[in-house]
């Protein structure tokens, strides 16, 4: 059975939603393609409020957020393909999905990608000890708790300062466990600052910085581990090795965008944020291919994947309809303190503006963002601290690139 569709959004959670409705707006026929037995991705685990504030102007629960688009896809003739696995996406943009009806092939137009990330395991950070239960990713730790309602543990230890993992410490707190202790292995959370705020300092939950697991103990559950301070290079000083008992470890120690779709096919990839390189379309370089939200690199807040998810299924809509044509482009390049810029393109116009997103890969303080345009300063803005976990946004002028752009901290 194959199917004609202008767009087909792969992933039904915040991104693919917002995808869907912005090139629905713009006249496309659109099938979203959703692997889960319901529409809102990883906001239907987080139960916990703070989501929407930029984007809709109120303080939403994930669920609640999430129902915003659901009702909002329902009303328009958005098709949508539940329990439904994509298994293959083809240079021509077919797109053959495993699904409750069958084998079927669908024909589209353009291709949002819209898949989300994972999380890295134990055995993807080579976890040293034994391999005890009682080990769980954050995310999994949440769901089994918020959807579930199951309490995976009593005194728990959280290594990486994630959003999810300093969420869950709250929240495993909030359940009557005994949160020991949070270990980050950088000098700095991952996380936002105002989850370190409200998920560990108002419960007073310990965070040791610069700190590593060095081997698990325990069987068949988790009876305690050790841990130790790291040096400049991130080795474990194993001499000043600590013992805390506990039965349950959450793991937040990074997400991995969910690309591998993409693999056999001529897509560049961005070794710093595994997800596609793209222009400000969030086109990539397989023409008619567009990525967005998590997927394409993790982001802090959620408003940022509906913004960013708008821009791609727009985009989208336009190229399939033929209204939105590749062409030349000029680079955006991230050098001194800036680890990534996004997108890594920007085709060359002088209309309008266009919004660069990036990181720094330490925590700076007062230093100055400055953007150059082949070598001429175009850009600039005092800061009063930048940190990893915080995504920043720069606006720039259409008419003022008329080169290569490079985004740097002086």
């Amino acid at each position: 059975m194959t199917k004609r569709y202008d767009v087909v959004v792969i992933g039904g959670g915040p991104a693919g939603m917002a995808a869907a409705l912005s090139a629905f707006e713009k006249g496309a026929k659109v099938l979203i393609v959703e692997r889960d037995v319901r529409l809102g991705g990883i906001l239907n685990q987080c139960i916990h409020n703070g989501f929407g504030l930029h984007y809709i102007g109120e303080e939403l629960t994930g669920p609640e957020y999430a129902d915003r688009f659901v009702k909002l896809v329902e009303s328009k003739h958005i098709d949508v393909m539940l329990e439904s696995m994509v298994l293959r996406l083809t240079a021509d943009r077919k797109v053959e999905i495993l699904c409750p009806q069958g084998y079927v092939t669908v024909e589209a137009g353009a291709v949002v990608l819209a898949m989300g990330c994972r999380e890295r395991t134990a055995g993807a950070i080579a976890v040293p000890g034994t391999r005890p239960a009682g080990v769980y990713t954050a995310g999994m730790a949440q769901k089994l708790c918020n959807m579930k309602g199951y309490l995976v543990g009593k005194k728990v230890v959280i290594l990486g300062s994630g959003d999810i993992g300093l969420i869950m410490a709250r929240r495993m707190t909030l359940e009557g466990a005994e949160v020991e202790l949070v270990l980050e292995l950088m000098p700095y959370s991952s996380g936002l600052k105002r989850n370190i705020v409200q998920c560990l300092n108002d419960y007073d939950i310990p965070i040791k910085y610069a700190h590593t697991i060095t081997r698990l103990v325990g069987s068949p559950r988790l009876t305690g581990l050790y841990y130790a301070p790291v040096d400049e290079n991130r080795n474990p000083i194993l001499e000043q090795e600590q013992y805390v008992e506990c039965d349950t470890l959450l793991l937040s120690v990074g997400l991995i965008p969910e690309n591998d779709l993409l693999n056999g096919l001529d897509v560049e990839m961005s070794p710093i944020t595994s997800g596609a390189v793209v222009d400000q379309n969030r086109m990539t370089s397989l023409e008619g291919v567009f990525s967005c939200g998590n997927v394409l690199h993790v982001h802090d807040l959620v408003d940022n994947v509906s913004r960013e998810a708008e821009i791609a299924g727009a985009s989208a809509a336009d190229y399939a309809m033929g209204a939105l044509k590749s062409g030349d482009t000029i680079s955006v390049k991230a050098v001194d303190g800036v680890r990534y810029a996004l997108p890594q393109r920007i085709a060359k116009g002088n209309e309008g503006k266009v919004d660069v997103y990036f990181r720094v890969g330490d925590v700076y303080k007062g230093k100055r963002i400055v953007v150059e345009v082949d070598g001429k300063e175009v850009y600039s803005r005092k800061t009063l601290i930048l940190a990893p976990g915080e995504m920043e946004k720069i606006t720039l002028t259409r008419a003022d690139i008329t080169g290569d752009v490079t985004v740097r901290l002086v």
